[in-house]
Formats: structure tokens, C-alpha cells, sequence
């Protein structure tokens, strides 16, 4: 199913800061200007080609790209090239695979509102759904938000999705079915009813205000991560135990393993999208510096720079920044807001949900591509964004660990 047209107007906030003109008689001094970094660039064609649209591309070394693009053509070969097409380029440089691939989203949304995802081949991540829209509801795997439901992840793949839905699912007593519940006594039910794995609404076999209280408990399981229903089997084998009822509380010890063993197959980044907050640290553009990306509700802000060259020199603390990023102070006027929320992007949400869940989606599988890429550039913590709750030590300490690393230098 094709993507649904964006209605919103578009205009990226993290811009190609960098403009070079270019002529063909020039060629060797414009190249030879240019930076052999990782770079968004885009290629704009000259005035005089009617019908000539701009073209946007993302490379690990600038001016290595160009030099192949606008070079001499070779006539044996099939590559294509530029020379006579572009009249400048716009560009802006990046410290990492992570804020390139942020930068080239907001370029291609920004030139092919309609189209980007196909252009990028930009699939949305696999989400576990709790859908509440149904009288009756169930889980399933889905790559879209909608506007009701719990949304649990983001996943690799579909098939890490599937490996965590189904012994999820043993858990719990909730149907798997699709079918329209309709309570027919006389209806045969299925195989995880006769298994006693299902409340069988189906056939009547439970009340709406019981099978309520089974999907309550699968809400509190995703809300928590596994939390709420270890503790409450732990409460369970500690009376039982208490009691000398020992095969109650064997039972429920091989039902906490399995939690447990469901618990194992939760990447670090997979939770409830409400409360998908973190920090990603990645190595910026500028020497010396960190660029931090806030991750609230699993949307990402545009970054900040820590430029710790300079901040060795200021008053405040690093921490004490940070702090002041991530907590502002109830006499600025509220809590920290995502760049989705608040400022320009702010005009930018009169197409409705439908264009707030695609962005969000856009988000989620930016972050799901870094996090499961191998090897995995940066470092992520994970936070409570509601309870100000930020782990700043390991922050500061992944700060240092990537500053350790040598930075790539550029090229002459």
C-alpha cells in the first residue's frame, strides 16, 4: 500500500549550511576546496535546464563523490556525470552515520514530500500493537501507529517481532484470533480455548469486565517491560510458599522462568513508545564536540553540541548543561519539549495525526537502523523523560569513551 500523501509543509531545520558555486573551467580549485568528510549534499542544476530538479545524495567522502561525478567524462564508461549539469552544490557535513541519516530524512521530506520513503527506502520498524479499538482486544505485529492501542517496540525485524509475540502471548489468556467476536454459546472455539490458553470470548466462555482485566494485565506488561507481572508471580510463589502450598508455588516459579525468559528476548531499546526516552551520544562534525539527540517518545530532536574545546573554560559544569537541556526550569515556562512539538515544527502540524505518526514512524526507523547496525557507531542510555530521570554519570562517561576515539581527519 503506497505511503498517504503528506499534507503539512516541510522545511528542514537541520539545513546545508555550506554553499559552493561551481564552474566547469574551475573544476580541479573546486573540488580540491571541497572536505573529504561524511556529508548530505545537494546538487542543483543550472538555470538554463528547464524542468532540471535538484539532486540529493549522502556519502562518506565528499569530495571523493564529486571528483567522480563532476570529473572529465570518460567516455567507456557508464557512470553518470555532472559536469554540465550542476551549477553549485549545498551541503552539510556530518560527525556520524546517525545525524547523516537525520539530515538526509529532513532533505528528502523536504524535495519529495510524497514519495521520500520509496526514494530512501525508508521502511517503518515492526511494532508490537495492543489494539484497544476492539471490544475484545488482541496483539498483533504491525509497522504502522495508529491513532488508539499501545505500540511496543521498535523491533529489528518482523521475525524478532514474532519471536517475542508468541511466548509473549503464553503468558496471558488473550485471543489471537481475527475474527469478529460475536459471544455465540454454540460457537466450536479454537485450539488455544480447548488448551485453556484463551478466555474464549468467542463462545461466552468469560465476562467482558474479566477478559478487561486479562488485557489490564497484558497493558501493565509492556508498560513495565515485565516488570509488574514478575512481581506479581513472585508475590504468588512467597504466599504459596509461606503457606506450604509448594506445587502453587512451583507453578508459579515455572511461570516467572518463562517471564524471564520472554524478558531475554527485549532489546534494550524496545519498550512502549509513550516512554521511549533516551539520549544518543554521537561524535559531531566539530572537533572536540559530542552531538546529543534527545529521544522523547521515540521522536528525535535535532541535536546539541557539547563542545567540551570550550566548555573547559565555563562555569557551569557539563552535567549542569545537560541538566539544563534535558530539565529546564518550571520558571521557563514548562518541561523540555521535543523539536516536534514546540518552535517551527510546531506549523508543521496542521496535516493531523496521520502526518505526526508517519514522522514518527520516519523517527523510530532511523533509530531501530543505528541501533541493530553492525558495528554500532555512538552510545545510547536510556531515561524517563516524565520523572527527569537521566542516567548524567554514564552520560559524562560515554562523552569521554567517545571523545577517546580518534576522530577522522580530512583528506589533502
Amino acid at each position: 500500500m503506497p505511503d498517504p500523501p503528506l499534507k503539512s509543509p516541510w522545511e528542514p531545520t537541520l539545513d546545508l549550511d555550506h554553499r559552493a558555486v561551481f564552474e566547469v573551467e574551475h573544476a580541479g580549485e573546486f573540488l580540491d576546496a571541497l572536505p573529504s568528510r561524511p556529508a548530505v549534499a545537494l546538487v542543483e542544476p543550472r538555470a538554463e535546464l528547464a524542468g532540471a530538479r535538484p539532486l540529493l545524495l549522502r556519502t562518506a567522502d565528499l569530495r571523493r563523490r564529486l571528483r567522480l561525478l563532476f570529473g572529465p567524462p570518460d567516455p567507456a564508461s557508464r557512470r553518470i556525470n555532472l559536469r554540465e549539469y550542476a551549477a553549485a552544490i549545498r551541503f552539510r557535513l556530518a560527525g556520524s552515520i546517525f545525524e547523516q541519516s537525520l539530515v538526509h530524512w529532513q532533505q528528502a521530506l523536504a524535495l519529495w514530500p510524497d514519495t521520500y520513503r520509496h526514494k530512501l527506502r525508508l521502511h517503518p520498524a515492526p511494532l508490537v500493537k495492543l489494539s484497544l479499538a476492539n471490544a475484545y482486544p488482541r496483539a498483533y505485529i504491525t509497522r504502522r501507529i495508529g491513532a488508539s492501542g499501545v505500540h511496543f517496540g521498535p523491533f529489528a525485524s518482523r521475525r524478532s517481532a514474532e519471536t517475542f509475540l508468541e511466548p509473549f502471548l503464553d503468558l496471558f489468556r488473550m485471543r489471537r484470533c481475527q475474527i469478529k467476536i460475536r459471544r455465540d454459546p454454540d460457537f466450536p472455539g479454537c485450539i488455544y480455548s480447548e488448551m485453556k490458553m484463551c478466555l474464549a470470548p468467542c463462545f461466552a466462555g468469560c465476562t467482558p469486565e474479566e477478559y478487561a482485566g486479562e488485557v489490564r494485565r497484558v497493558g501493565d506488561f509492556l508498560a513495565s517491560r515485565g516488570a509488574s507481572f514478575a512481581a506479581e508471580l513472585a508475590r504468588e510463589r512467597e504466599e504459596a510458599s509461606a503457606q506450604t502450598d509448594f506445587e502453587r508455588a512451583a507453578a508459579a516459579h515455572r511461570r516467572l522462568e518463562k517471564v524471564d525468559a520472554v524478558l531475554r528476548l527485549m532489546p534494550e531499546l524496545v519498550r512502549c513508545l509513550d516512554s521511549l526516552d533516551a539520549i544518543v551520544l554521537q561524535r559531531a562534525a566539530e572537533k572536540s564536540s559530542i552531538a546529543v539527540f534527545v529521544v522523547r517518545a521515540g521522536r528525535i530532536a535535532d541535536p546539541f553540541s557539547l563542545r567540551f574545546s570550550e566548555l573547559a573554560s565555563q562555569p557551569r559544569s557539563v552535567e549542569r548543561i545537560l541538566r539544563d537541556q534535558l530539565e529546564p526550569s518550571s520558571s521557563t515556562g514548562g518541561t523540555a519539549t521535543n523539536e516536534s512539538d514546540s518552535g517551527p515544527e510546531a506549523a508543521r502540524h496542521v496535516g493531523g495525526d496521520d502526518w505526526t505518526n508517519a514522522k514518527r514512524e520516519d523517527h523510530l526507523s532511523i533509530l531501530a537502523q543505528w541501533f541493530y547496525g553492525r558495528p554500532r557507531q555512538g552510545e545510547i542510555f536510556m531515561g524517563d523523560a516524565q520523572a527527569k530521570k537521566w542516567p548524567y554519570r554514564r552520560i559524562l562517561r560515554g562523552c569521554s569513551r567517545l571523545l577517546a576515539i580518534k576522530a577522522p581527519e580530512s583528506k589533502t
